[in-house]
This record gives C-alpha cells, structure tokens and sequence, in this order.
C-alpha cells in the first residue's frame, strides 16, 4: 500500500497531474501557486482554455476542495454569464484516509445532469491512472514547449534529417550527438548516439516511429517501452510551436529529466532560427 504522501503527489505534482487528467483532455495542465488555500488556481487544456476556480481547502494528505467560479476562453475569464450562473459556486472535492490498513482515496464532485455521463466513464478512468501512478505502474508524463521563429516545414526539416540532428541534440556544450540515423516514417527507426565530448561515456538513443503526420506529429515508441509525442503546430502570426510529451524513467529525478529534454529543445530552437 502506498503511503498518503505517495497519493497526494500523484494527485498534485505537476507532471502527475497533467499524467492522469489527460483523461478528460489532452494537454490538460493547471496554473496555480503552490496550491495555496485560498489562491485562485486555472484548470486549463492544451489550448489554454478551462476553468477558473479557488482552492476552497488544502490540507496536505488529507483533503482538498476546489470551489468553481468561471470558465476561461482565449485568455479572458466569465465569471458572470448566464451560463457559467448556473453551476459556479460548485464543489470538487477530494479526502484521502486510512481505513483497515488501506489508503482510501474519494473524490465528490457538484455536477449538473449535463455533465453526469461523460463524468461517469472518465472518472473512474481518472482514478485508475492516480492508482498507477501511486503505486509505480504508470510513468508519469512531461511536457516541454517551445516557440520557434520559422515556418513549420523548416522545423519539420531540422528535427527528421539526421544531419540537422546532430548539430543540435545535446542538452550541454560537454555531450554531442556524433551519429545519427532517421527513417522518420510510420514503421520507420531512429538511433541517436548520445556522446561526452571527453569519449568517458556515450549511449544509443533509439526507438520506432509508430504515427507520424508530416508537419504535425511523431509518435514514438522509444526501445525501453518509454512513448514519446511531438506535436508540430503553426502560430497564429508566424512561427511554430513545438511541444513534446515523453514517460518518463526511473534513474533520474523529474526534475532533472525536464531540465534535461528542455535544454535540448532550445538548442533545437536555436538552431533552426539560425540556419
């Protein structure tokens, strides 16, 4: 049996959080400060659109209350309108405690008949991913995003060719990436040689390509098990945006992992705006 702290961090990490609610969408994240009781806190999808609420109660392991005000759409909240009227002031609350040796997590939520079917079949979907992630057998999911400043077909370009590859995937100016191999293709490989520049230590990055979209998306099954996504979007204005979302592994911290794949990405921004 995991320990409360385990479920409480499956609930409210950041990269657990945005793990499990990809039930309900894709790219769900949350904007809040430190889930401060009290603070006012943005459940949001990809598109940065959601839900506006106030953490109504936080007690750490035990239980948290999120009271509902509004709805978020392109930046702008509606907190007054005659449709969001009719449920703001909802409650959704969660109480984890102990019961015969096990712990019992329980999750209530205020919701109109609207919403009472969809909520019935992701829900319990929901809380079988916090189980996993509790329990060690779901891996948490990371997300990374950068803008970069040339059109989609050029980054397509630099992130499928090995030889743009290995120009900018490496995460510090001491490792390179001195081989590279891309069939970027439904069915297709890669292999990436991930290299100290000191020659002390290198391994091979590498896996399939299980669904690719030209210009838009790589889907890939890396080779211990791990999936990888990136998502290839035009910005309205110019420019591209690039997002991915890997699983994570066991030997490195979160937080290490993040650091690691970000700074990875902006040498890939950098590159492509200055080639």
């Amino acid at each position: 049996m995991p320990p409360k702290k385990k479920i409480w961090d499956a609930l409210w990490n950041i990269h657990c959080y945005e793990t499990w609610t990809t039930v309900f969408a894709e790219g769900s994240t949350v904007k809040t400060d430190e889930w401060k009781e009290g603070s006012r806190i943005y459940f949001v999808d990809g598109n940065g659109a959601g839900m506006v609420s106030e953490i109504a109660a936080h007690r750490p392991h035990e239980f948290m209350s999120f009271k509902h005000l509004g709805m978020v759409v392109n930046g702008i909240e509606d907190t007054s309108s005659e449709k969001v009227a009719a449920w703001a002031g909802s409650l959704e609350n969660y109480t984890l405690r102990t019961e015969n040796d096990h712990c019992v997590l329980t999750m209530e939520m205020d919701m109109g008949d609207e919403y009472s079917d969809y909520f019935s079949k992701t829900w319990p979907l929901a809380m079988e991913k916090i189980k996993g992630l509790a329990e060690g057998t779901v891996k948490p999911v990371i997300t990374i995003h950068a803008v970069i400043n040339a059109p989609v077909e050029k980054a397509w370009m630099a992130w499928t060719t090995a030889e743009h590859i290995m120009q900018w995937n490496h995460a510090s100016e001491d490792w390179h990436c001195p081989a590279a191999s891309c069939d970027c293709r439904n069915g297709g490989k890669f292999s990436f040689t991930m290299a100290a520049k000191d020659g002390s230590f290198s391994f091979d990055f590498a896996g399939d390509y299980q669904d690719v979209k030209e210009n838009e998306f790589i889907g890939v099954l890396l080779g211990d098990g791990r999936t990888w996504k990136t998502v290839f979007k035009t910005q309205e204005g110019g420019g591209t945006i690039v997002t991915e979302r890997f699983e994570t592994e066991q030997m490195n911290s979160l937080e290490l992992q993040q650091g690691g794949w970000q700074a990875i990405l902006n040498n890939f921004k950098k590159h492509v705006e200055s080639n």
